[in-house]
């Protein structure tokens, strides 16, 4: 089931937000973030990815650093 989201929703969303972001301004910006937090929107972006601690422990033996969430984060932005 898809949700609908407005434009205006989108230009006050962080998950949202984040994605307009370019280059050394993105990067900035998630070096802010916790790890939880990049996380959390690692797992909204890519509802197939394996990153929650629980599911990569599981599945790889370790979790996701910090360092690793925000290069997948900012890759993903880039090809979005």
């Amino acid at each position: 089931m898809a949700i609908y989201i407005s434009e205006e929703e989108k230009a006050r969303h962080p998950y949202y937000t984040i994605m307009a972001l370019k280059n050394d301004n993105l990067l900035n910006e998630l070096n802010t973030w916790s790890r939880l937090e990049l996380i959390k929107w690692l797992s909204w972006n890519d509802k197939n990815g394996v990153y929650k601690d629980e599911d990569s422990l599981a599945e790889f033996d370790n979790i996701l650093s910090k360092e690793e969430a925000i290069e997948i984060m900012a890759r993903q932005i880039k090809e979005a």
